[in-house]
């Protein structure tokens, strides 16, 4: 599969993700480690999307800090105002396994969450111009 195909396939794939977080957002019963997991993941799909789009070969990772550590390294400049994304991280495999500890308040600000994920989409979004 070429570059610019294997791109817009990830930037489809994380539109998908997205669309479980719209439909849960506002769901008071739907899981934190649900949202989070759908969040991770659109991060992760979005940053890859940006790196295939530029020919540069991605490992298979969760981790959105590597991710954004190579597109930095790549001279595509990710965006310091984002870099908040790298903290859904966990919601891949820890907190998407176990139950996330019992705290006073959300591991996660949905609304923020849902904010960041537009605006990194339309960081790649213009670096990739389907």
């Amino acid at each position: 599969m070429k570059w610019r195909e294997e791109a817009l396939r990830l930037l489809k794939k994380a539109a998908q993700d997205e669309f479980v977080i719209d439909k849960l957002i506002d769901d008071p019963t739907a899981p934190d480690e649900v949202l989070g997991f759908h969040a991770q993941q659109a991060a992760e799909k979005i940053l890859k999307a940006v790196l295939a789009n530029a020919g540069i070969a991605y490992p298979i990772t969760h981790r959105l800090a590597e991710l954004i550590d190579l597109i930095n390294d790549s001279g595509l400049d990710f965006p310091d105002d984002l870099d908040d994304i790298r903290f859904l991280t966990p919601f891949a495999v820890e907190f998407r396994y176990d139950i996330l500890p019992e705290e006073q308040e959300s591991p996660i600000d949905r609304k923020t969450v849902r904010e960041l994920l537009i605006r990194v989409r339309k960081w790649a979004e213009e670096r990739i111009k389907p």
